[in-house]
């Protein structure tokens, strides 16, 4: 048996020639055809004319296609607004007023009134932003033996100064079925105070595309005869503001003065904000809420939040009729009765 040959006897490595009198590149017994021959019968016929210079480089195994992940549910940003408007019709709203004034406190008690189904003529759709809800109702859940937190929401931070973030909502109304998308903006107070006394706006140029504007109110203030007249001026300013802003073309305003359950808005003091508003150009609803309550016996907690609501998506525009059908006279001078007659 030669080196190369597991036959007895075959001298091929010395002669050349095999002692079965077979082709010496396709016998059996040689050891070389021995292993192409394994290789063959256990791996496919491309791995095997594949030549071993052509995978170095290569990566050992494939990277596994992976799934699109869930969509996150925090603050929405600018981008994914926008690509929230493209696919659908979105009612942005514009939310102003300084710090501690009660903006926040209106979303989480929206967002609690809408989940216990206490909306009155409203009821939940879709939200893309539950766990943003769910950070700023946090507060309101958190009690303490029974007794209620000094405050029911903490103050608004951002990560990115410059960027706003928005909570999305989709209510259904009860009375026609109408969807509407509502996309909120939760701002730190700091921004409308920087639009009033500076005139900063570049990171409220969102605003352009509100259906309107929430300008929020502490009803404690309003009530107390030595802050009144500072605040009542200085919603005169930023109506300025806002007018400068916007070119002249403000969207609805609607004045929500907050903590309606421990003050009532006097109408002496509602015709002086109106003064103010007129005497700047605009004009405002207004409308008195109380997110949460002290007083739950009188006003129950969410007081006027429906009201805010049917206010800020009031009822669709009716439309012209695009091509309207009308009979042709005889006496018309009209192509398709011309020479009718003839």
């Amino acid at each position: 048996m030669s080196g190369s040959c597991n036959f007895e006897g075959c001298t091929v490595d010395e002669t050349g020639i095999c002692a079965l009198e077979r082709d010496p590149s396709t016998c059996g017994n040689r050891v070389s055809n021995e292993a192409v021959g394994a290789i063959s019968a256990d791996a496919p016929v491309d791995e095997v004319t594949s030549q071993p210079g052509d995978r170095l480089g290569a990566p050992v195994l494939e990277q596994p296609v992976r799934m699109s992940p869930f969509p996150s549910s925090r603050r929405l940003g600018l981008e994914d607004l926008n690509a929230m408007m493209g696919a659908r019709y979105v009612n942005v709203v514009g939310i102003l007023g300084d710090p501690e004034s009660g903006k926040t406190a209106c979303l989480a008690s929206l967002y609690l009134l809408v989940s216990h189904a206490m909306l009155k003529g409203w009821s939940f759709a879709d939200s893309r932003s539950l766990a943003a809800f769910e950070e700023i109702a946090r507060g309101a859940r958190d009690w303490n033996d029974g007794k209620a937190p000094e405050q029911m929401t903490v103050h608004t931070e951002l990560a990115d100064d410059h960027s706003p973030g928005f909570l999305h909502l989709r209510l259904v109304r009860l009375s026609d079925g109408r969807r509407v998308d509502l996309a909120l903006p939760d701002v730190p107070g700091e921004w409308t105070q920087a639009l009033v006394n500076t005139a900063r706006s570049d990171r409220l140029d969102f605003m352009k595309s509100a259906e309107a504007i929430w300008i929020v109110l502490d009803g404690r203030t309003l009530a107390d005869i030595e802050k009144r007249q500072g605040l009542i001026a200085r919603v005169g300013q930023l109506a300025g503001r806002l007018n400068t802003m916007l070119d002249g073309h403000v969207p609805r305003l609607m004045v929500v003065v907050t903590h309606r359950d421990l003050h009532i808005l006097n109408d002496n003091v509602a015709d002086r904000l109106q003064k103010e508003l007129i005497r700047r150009g605009a004009k405002a609803e207004i409308v008195g809420v109380a997110p949460f309550s002290d007083h739950p016996d009188e006003v129950p907690a969410g007081f006027g939040m429906a009201e805010l609501i049917d206010l800020t998506v009031g009822r669709p525009a009716e439309r012209p009729t695009f091509w309207q059908s009308s009979e042709p006279a005889e006496s018309d001078r009209a192509y398709l009765s011309y020479r009718r007659d003839r």
